[in-house]
């Protein structure tokens, strides 16, 4: 008698009453697995939930083929309906009409509606192998040229692809087993799009509330629009590009944009009375220093004297740095830095007074004083670099109409595919790696491993004051991943 084979969605139901959230994933044997796989004996099973960071893409990934199908359901075709996945904002992705189309608040009624149907039916995810050239075929008879332009690029003579309920779809990771799993969602009109709201990882179960980002919204918009100028918003579109011997043209025209947009800062800098400091923050490897160097050659274009400061001189001596719940020092709270003395010295300078600058000592964990004395002529503006430089907490005691503020990131600008994002997060994490191994001898799987750490630094002490900036700038270029990638596989690997 022929032993019933049994799927991980089987083994998950019954795991599920000792989870607190909903299972999307199974590891078996140390490898993922989706659950409608079936599963073998004497294998040693474990489960992912949407709190997990794997499992979570999963139901977001998930939750995207399902809008796309519910849209392509209410336009009555493929085309009419096709939407494409610009970037986040908050807890939101952000979506926009193609070829120019509009959408109102009616189609957007409907769409969540349809959605929520598809929702109640609790139609599968189905994964299909098929042959590169009947995926580019299947691709091409729906329209969607991205994906037909990507997979003229692929090595791998086969590719999965998902069906959902005659909707077919390509997406870079896994999915869940049906669409009864997208049970939490809303969809709402936003600038001329629509914006799909999804829970976040610690919260999984219930909608967050959204907050609205109109400038770092601009400056999202404003990077997909140049890319769509240059001809390159996808993967597919900047090989073709490369492959057809465009690559140095383009850097040029990319670091000439950067380079004017950074002119245009120093000149609102230089053209605002009273202004000596400049506070620059950004999240990990955004290119502050990069940044803040450049800016300073600009600001002397116009007459001004630029003085560098890092914020990290003026930590607190290591025996009297806070530590986190583990008992570690934690580096990345407003506490860590001597912030009263940060005020003093700054004020001090702008009375016109001289200031013995401190430098800290990273290797003994202490700061000291070497004669660095500085005194601010009526030309000078210091160019201050940190994380909490946004934070009104760090200049407390300096008036606002001295400051000027600048939020800087690498805000990726570049999709795999219309359907599929590279979130700017990820862009970030494959500059520190190659950074960390190139100038720290940092393995790729430690930089991984502390990049949680630094992630949750960042909720906490930068993305909330990011709204607070003068201006944002965006440090990502739209080749930067092809010329990455021949440092980051080797390390990866």
């Amino acid at each position: 008698m022929q032993e019933k084979k049994v799927t991980y969605q089987e083994l998950a139901r019954q795991a599920q009453k000792k989870e607190k959230h909903q299972i999307v994933l199974a590891i078996a044997d140390g490898k993922i697995r989706e659950l409608f796989q079936t599963a073998k004996e004497g294998e040693e099973i474990s489960f992912l939930t949407t709190a997990n960071r794997i499992g979570h893409d999963t139901w977001v990934r998930s939750a995207v083929m399902l809008l796309m199908k519910a849209a392509s359901d209410v336009a009555g075709s493929l085309q009419k309906g096709k939407l494409k996945v610009e970037f986040s904002i908050g807890r939101g992705l952000y979506c926009s009409p193609r070829d120019g189309r509009k959408v109102d608040s009616t189609f957007i009624d409907q769409v969540r509606e349809r959605m929520r149907e598809l929702v109640a039916q609790k139609i599968p995810f189905v994964k299909r192998t098929k042959t590169t050239d009947d995926a580019i075929a299947l691709f091409e008879s729906q329209g969607m040229v991205d994906k037909v332009q990507l997979f003229r690029y692929r090595r791998a003579s086969c590719i999965n692809v998902y069906e959902l309920d005659g909707y077919y779809d390509y997406n870079y990771g896994y999915m869940v087993p049906d669409t009864g799993y997208i049970d939490c969602f809303d969809l709402f009109p936003y600038q001329d799009g629509l914006m799909l709201l999804l829970p976040e990882r610690r919260d999984p179960e219930h909608l967050p509330v959204f907050e609205e980002r109109k400038k770092l919204f601009k400056a999202l918009e404003d990077s997909t629009r140049w890319g769509e100028k240059l001809g390159i918003t996808t993967v597919g579109d900047l090989n073709d590009k490369i492959c057809g011997g465009d690559l140095a043209e383009l850097i040029l025209v990319q670091e000439a944009m950067q380079e004017s947009r950074i002119g245009r800062i120093a000149e609102d800098i230089a053209g605002r009375k009273g202004v000596k400091f400049v506070m620059i923050a950004g999240p990990s490897s955004s290119g502050k220093t990069t940044f803040s160097h450049r800016l300073s050659i600009q600001l002397k274009t116009f007459g001004l004297t630029p003085h560098p400061i890092e914020v990290d001189n003026y930590f607190v001596n290591r025996v009297d740095s806070p530590r986190d719940e583990n008992g570690n020092y934690n580096y990345e709270v407003l506490e860590c830095l001597d912030v009263a003395l940060f005020n003093q010295n700054m004020t001090d300078l702008l009375a016109g007074k001289t200031v013995e600058m401190p430098e800290y000592n990273f290797v003994k964990g202490q700061r000291e004083y070497h004669g660095d004395f500085l005194t601010l002529g009526p030309d000078d503006v210091l160019v201050i670099e940190g994380i909490h430089c946004l934070n009104e907490k760090l200049s407390y005691a300096l008036p606002r109409k001295n400051k000027f503020k600048i939020y800087i990131s690498a805000l990726t600008q570049l999709n795999i595919d219309e359907h599929n994002r590279i979130p700017t997060t990820d862009g970030r994490l494959l500059r520190r790696i190659v950074r960390d191994a190139r100038t720290r001898g940092a393995s790729a799987q430690d930089t991984i491993r502390m990049w949680p750490s630094v992630r949750r630094g960042e909720e906490e002490n930068i993305f909330p004051y990011q709204e607070d900036a003068d201006v944002m700038f965006n440090s990502a270029l739209v080749y930067e991943l092809s010329v990455l990638k021949q440092y980051a596989e080797p390390v990866l690997f």
